[in-house]
Parts: structure tokens; sequence; C-alpha cells
């Protein structure tokens, strides 16, 4: 039986994967992610009063510059000539019963190519909130990344996906 990971060859060696006889198609992936802190965490970010600045600029910055170096992290990713990335912060409020505040991250990566964008958005959103993490981590060091995933991709041969809607307990803190 073929395997269906695509990254290893018939002897079960990793490869980069061969795109040259793909089509070159427009492509479109779309993923988010949260982080949860503490309120007052969120307060500081919301009043721009966090010690190394503007938090949620710098932080889409990083992430745009996160989707564009993906290949460079991720060893067996193509490097892509990207011609969108876009990425949005949106606070949330939570379930009352739920501890700490939520900040949702959404990256948009765009290519005309002949491999997907996933990776690059799933990057941008891991990046942005690291860098989140990263400018408030001395008002808080228990923030927590969780929910980073695919919300869907659009083109190429595999066709589009669209991540079903998360379960009801979970999206109770949307």
């Amino acid at each position: 039986m073929a395997s269906v990971l695509t990254h290893f060859d018939s002897a079960g060696q990793a490869h980069m994967v061969d795109i040259a006889g793909k089509a070159v198609s427009h492509r479109i992936a779309r993923a988010e992610g949260l982080i949860r802190m503490a309120p007052a965490t969120l307060a500081l970010i919301e009043s721009g009063t966090a010690r190394k600045g503007d938090v949620l600029g710098i932080a889409r910055i990083a992430a745009i510059q996160g989707a564009k170096r993906t290949a460079d992290l991720i060893p067996l990713c193509h490097p892509i000539a990207l011609t969108r990335v876009a990425v949005e912060f949106e606070i949330l409020t939570p379930d009352p019963a739920q501890p700490g505040r939520l900040v949702r991250c959404v990256a948009t990566v765009e290519c005309d190519g002949r491999t997907g964008v996933e990776m690059e958005a799933l990057t941008a959103v891991q990046v942005g909130l690291l860098t989140i993490y990263d400018m408030c981590k001395a008002a808080d060091r228990g923030m927590v990344i969780e929910r980073v995933r695919l919300l869907a991709k659009h083109g190429g041969k595999s066709g589009d996906f669209v991540a079903p809607d998360p379960t009801p307990e979970s999206a109770a803190d949307r």
C-alpha cells in the first residue's frame, strides 16, 4: 500500500516533494491560533503601555516575516514567492467561567505556484503569537498558545479544504 505521507520515498527516506510537474495555480491558505493571558496582560496590550511598544503591530510584522521565512524553518518546505500575507488580531471575550483573556491571530497567505501555502499560514500564526508572548513575558509567563489550526485552503490538485466548526465546548470561549 502506498504511503499517503508525500515527504517519504518508496524506501521510507525523507525527501523534498518534486513539484516540477504540478500546474501553477492560485493558492490560498488561512490559519488561526489563540493566546490566553491574564486580564492584566491584555490590558497592557490594549492600552499600548507594554514596555516593548505596540505589541499587536510588532506581532503582525513578525507574523508576515514568519510566513516569508517558512522554508528556512521547516526543512522540507519549498521556498515560495508569496503574493499576499494578511494578519489580523482580534480580542475575544471568553466564557466568564474560563480563566484568562484571549487574542486570536488569523493569517491569510496567497501565491501563484506549484505547491500550497498552508505551512506559511500556520507559521505566520505561530510566529505572531510567539511575538506576543515574547513582548509580554515580563508581565505574564503563564500565557498559553493554543488551538493553532488550518481553517481553509484553496487551489492545487488536492482541491479545497475547510475545517469543521469547533466543538461546542471550544466554541464557548470564542
